[in-house]
């Protein structure tokens, strides 16, 4: 019996931790400035991070979803565009319900999974996976 403790022990260890807590997940919202015809984002590696995404992903995502170009620069995202912080707020919030949310449990608690060609999303508290856009 002990050797069966120890393994189902060990399995605990290398299980993935779920916040269970009930506080509701928010987004935060972009800090930034314009300056001159260029969108600073102060922000960005901070959401990236609430978000648990590859900051590159989430990147990827607002410049195709806003029609801009910009970079990465230190922490903060430079947009070569003028674009209003509630534009940029609403496509955060659907890059949230379309890479980041469960379609099952409506949890934050998921991980973008790729395999072969296709990428999901697998929720860690209940187990559920789904495809979703590879490319973006």
């Amino acid at each position: 019996m002990t050797e069966y403790e120890k393994l189902l022990e060990q399995a605990y260890k290398q299980v993935k931790k779920v916040d269970t807590s009930n506080s509701r997940f928010e987004i935060p919202k972009i800090e930034g400035h314009i300056e001159g015809k260029k969108t600073i984002l102060t922000n960005f590696l901070q959401i990236a991070s609430h978000l648990r995404r590859e900051p590159e992903h989430f990147q990827k995502f607002l410049l195709r979803e806003l029609a801009a170009s910009g970079h990465i620069e230190g922490e903060r995202l430079v947009l070569n565009n003028k674009v209003p912080s509630t534009k940029i707020n609403q496509k955060i919030e659907d890059y949230a319900k379309e890479f980041v949310l469960c379609k099952e449990c409506s949890k934050p608690d998921t991980e973008l999974i790729k395999e072969d060609r296709l990428t999901f999303i697998h929720c860690l508290a209940c187990g559920a996976k789904h495809s979703v856009r590879g490319k973006i």
